[in-house]
């Protein structure tokens, strides 16, 4: 291989683009990764299952494949991880709990299937908190997580490994799964582009779909999967090959009217931003409420938009968030897993599972979410789309739920979470973009939120600041100072 750029440093547009060239062989390409993992998971604690030989096995036969003159997909051989609580033939989905440690699913989700379709290679499982209940990174059976940019920091989660295996070279995409925020949290901490699609884009089954699994069957109405990666363009080919309708998930939407990738181009002058630091509540560090604000400039000064200050006017939604959350888990099984499992299960996710919940409590959720549908309608009937921290604080120490005080103010632990979940409740296409960093080297991100069902706008949105203020050349200084010997205490 003749080129100047290390493999594990290139994107998935160029990496297909030259394995399809015959430039780079897809072994070429999984070994680069694989090398990564070796290096850093180590200290990281990305994965939680590798699967190095069948990965070089489709590798191989993808190579040949390619050499007899067969087109091999858009995705051409790109190395890509899949987040653990998403299920995969014959490989381990623990979702971070003791009840499935011995799991091995028969079927692969519809993403993973369509991403196989597509020439992608598997690399192996992410790791998650405890079947994604919680924003961070930490679970009773794998080692935790840790931020590139700071290994005593939270990656964020639920796709925890995932954004950290993007960040740091081991491959560069990961399909992760956002029923709060998950997908857009970890991308944030981590200084990775994170897209959720407008919910019902990206198809499921069996997760959220099938009955038989409690832990992995819930959230129908909130849960979406998503792309994390270095690059808008790489989002946009990864999300293209997985969008479209699928019989087994009765919410898929039909094909979307507009192009995946070629929606990532052109300019956004004259677009009407709606720019929320707070929702006009919400405790925001310092630190993120400055680097958002300079990354928000950018959208008026450099890329021509018309900017105003705007809230939808709700009172905190969290609780309505919440019920929702809870009335779409299978509380009886989840109860049954409790009283085999409880002792080694997450506390967190035990106590939820034991609430004397009633009726009223579940129903005034699914009421309150109109609510909130209908004040985010309203005031995305005046602009294009809606830009908000992704996070209200950078990255905090692993091993907690959140941090205990934010902007001086004491607080719930998923204080720190105000602006992404409300998207679930919506079903609104968002994305968070690398805003910048904090003077201690921690990422924080901009959230991009479109009307309902515009994608669309979303990525071009994303493009053009991304073109206006690139990221994609920022690395962990772990990259390139790590050996596997080092290891965090």
């Amino acid at each position: 291989m003749a080129l100047n750029k290390e493999l594990w440093r290139m994107s998935a547009v160029e990496m297909a683009a030259h394995i399809k060239r015959k430039r780079i062989k897809p072994i070429e390409a999984v070994d680069a990764a694989l090398a990564q993992i070796e290096r850093l998971d180590p200290q990281l604690h990305a994965f939680c299952a590798v699967v190095a030989e069948e990965a070089r096995i489709e590798a191989r036969r993808i190579g040949a494949a390619i050499a007899r003159g067969r087109d091999p997909g858009p995705l051409a051989g790109v190395p890509v991880s899949i987040k653990d609580l998403i299920f995969t033939k014959g490989i381990p989905t623990v979702s971070g709990s003791v009840a499935y440690r011995d799991f091995i699913p028969e079927e692969d989700d519809i993403a993973v299937e369509r991403l196989k379709a597509a020439g992608a290679i598997i690399l192996g499982k992410t790791n998650v908190p405890e079947f994604g209940y919680s924003p961070t990174g930490h679970n009773p059976v794998f080692e935790t997580t840790r931020n590139p940019w700071n290994t005593a920091m939270t990656s964020g989660g639920s796709s925890a490994g995932a954004a950290v295996a993007v960040a740091t070279g081991m491959g560069p995409l990961a399909l992760g799964s956002d029923g709060g925020g998950s997908v857009r949290i970890p991308a944030a901490h981590c200084g990775l582009y994170g897209l959720k699609p407008s919910f019902g884009r990206i198809p499921l089954y069996p997760g959220a779909r099938d009955e038989r699994y409690p832990g992995a069957s819930g959230w129908e109405t909130i849960e979406c999967y998503g792309p994390l990666a270095r690059t808008v363009a790489d989002a946009a080919l990864m999300t293209s090959v997985m969008a479209g309708p699928d019989m087994r998930d009765r919410h898929s939407l039909p094909k979307a009217d507009f192009n995946w990738t070629r929606a990532t181009r052109g300019g956004i002058k004259k677009l009407r931003v709606a720019y929320s630091e707070d929702w006009g509540y919400a405790a925001v560090d310092p630190a993120v409420r400055e680097i958002v604000g300079s990354a928000v400039r950018v959208f008026e000064r450099d890329l021509g938009c018309a900017v105003e200050a705007a809230n939808p006017g709700w009172d905190d939604p969290f609780a309505i968030f919440f019920g929702v959350m809870i009335a779409e888990s299978d509380l009886k099984g989840m109860r049954e897993l409790v009283a085999q499992h409880g002792a080694n299960m997450s506390s967190h996710l035990v106590d939820w599972m034991t609430r004397p919940w009633t009726a009223e409590d579940l129903t005034s959720a699914n009421v309150g979410r109109k609510a909130v549908v209908n004040r985010m309608w309203k005031l995305m009937s005046r602009y294009d789309i809606l830009v908000t921290p992704t996070l209200a604080v950078p990255p905090f120490p692993i091993h907690m739920q959140g941090p205990e005080k934010i902007e001086g103010r004491y607080g719930q632990p998923a204080a720190w979470i105000p602006f992404t979940f409300p998207m679930n409740l919506t079903g609104q296409p968002a994305a968070t973009v690398p805003a910048g960093w904090t003077r201690d080297g921690l990422p924080v991100g901009l959230q991009i939120v479109g009307r309902h069902l515009d994608d669309a706008t979303v990525l071009r949105a994303s493009a053009a600041f991304e073109e206006a203020a690139p990221w994609a050349d920022k690395w962990p200084p772990i990259v390139a100072t790590a050996t596997p010997s080092e290891a965090p205490a």
